[in-house]
């Protein structure tokens, strides 16, 4: 969890949150925004709060590197009424995977993996691994599918598990199988992660994009631990969390501004420029059968490839993930913009709502 801070903003991977000091606040106007037009995401918010959908959020817009604009509505304790503040915490589920994708930036930037690498690299164990095919679909929680399984047709490699292209865990006959070996609470990644490698891939590598909700990036982070040689939780709050004054930011971490800034922040450079851009480019475009209409995907985040084709209100270029429990962020690179929604219910629709909030008060 990551506690938010009075200035909370989103830099381009994790969903992040900074301390009062660290960016200064300006005027809408200043920053190329309406006043009343920002207003509009309020309403957003409290039309949601009036229906029912959510109890409170903490919604947060800045640009050029300065916050435009700050809004705390509702309570964040339905028993307690106790009010949403700014220092609310909040569930950030999978606005985590860009943590792990920044880290293996940092990784690749030492030379010490490249993206093209095999997963068996690392860990042997994913050498020679099966894709199931399906014989007859799972009929609810008491019978999984039939399937038998194939070799696959070439290894996993790290850039498949960053793109959500790999097939580990990605579907009902591979999640059957890893639901039989599951990580207990005493295990390690060293101790789970091998075992995954029993399991069938969904789909033969690369011919498909499918969410792996969690494993897929959970092997990720296990070759983080191998490639730098240290603990998970110690890479995160060395290499990360202290150089972005993140001194709240737990084992399940949340993002900040240094991608926004081009891979530094407050004079800690984590990744330099080029890597960013890298890491939010289209490396699996929307017309692979699996993505969605519009949006392309690159190193652990999404990115707008076609914004009228897919009838999005953001920018091409912006990139960004969002959380099951409703959190959502997003970088928009040409608007020079990032945009942050803190909520604890999944209401979907409240995405493109936020982002057409957001687009409709630029007026310069």
């Amino acid at each position: 969890m990551r506690r938010i801070q009075s200035h909370c903003l989103l830099l381009a991977i994790t969903a992040a949150a900074l301390s009062a000091a660290a960016l200064p606040g300006s005027k809408p106007e200043d920053l190329g925004f309406s006043s009343e037009r920002l207003q509009r995401i309020h309403l957003l918010v409290q039309r949601h709060i009036d229906a029912g959908d959510i109890t409170g959020a903490v919604m947060l817009v800045a640009r050029h590197g300065q916050i435009a604009y700050l809004d705390v509505e509702g309570t964040m304790d339905l028993d307690t009424k106790k009010p949403m503040t700014r220092d609310s915490l909040f569930r950030m589920a999978s606005m985590t995977k860009p943590v792990i994708g920044t880290s293996i930036m940092m990784m690749l930037e030492e030379g010490k993996l490249q993206l093209g690498d095999p997963v068996s690299k690392y860990i042997p164990e994913f050498k020679n691994m099966k894709v199931a095919i399906l014989q007859e679909p799972g009929q609810g929680q008491g019978k999984p599918p039939k399937f038998y399984t194939v070799p696959a047709e070439r290894e996993i490699t790290l850039k498949d598990l960053l793109t959500h292209t790999s097939g580990l865990s990605s579907g009902p006959m591979g999640q059957s199988e890893v639901a039989k070996i599951r990580r207990q609470p005493t295990e390690t990644l060293a101790d789970y992660i091998p075992r995954l490698a029993t399991t069938p891939l969904e789909f033969q590598p690369g011919t498909r994009w499918q969410y792996s909700p969690s494993d897929g990036f959970d092997v990720l982070a296990r070759i983080v631990e191998i490639a730098s040689g240290v603990p998970l939780n110690a890479f995160l709050k060395q290499r990360l969390f202290e150089p972005l004054d993140m001194p709240e930011t737990s084992h399940y971490p949340s993002d900040a501004q240094m991608l926004a800034n081009g891979g530094e922040f407050r004079g800690h450079r984590l990744l330099s420029p080029i890597t960013v851009k890298l890491m939010s480019s289209v490396h699996i475009p929307y017309t692979l059968p699996g993505r969605t209409t519009g949006e392309g995907f690159g190193l652990s985040v999404r990115v707008m490839q076609d914004a009228i084709v897919g009838n999005h209100r953001i920018s091409d270029g912006s990139f960004g993930w969002s959380g099951a429990y409703g959190t959502h962020f997003w970088v928009d690179p040409k608007q020079d913009l990032v945009a942050l929604m803190f909520i604890q219910t999944p209401i979907r629709e409240m995405r493109p709502e936020f982002e057409n909030a957001v687009m409709q008060a630029i007026v310069k």
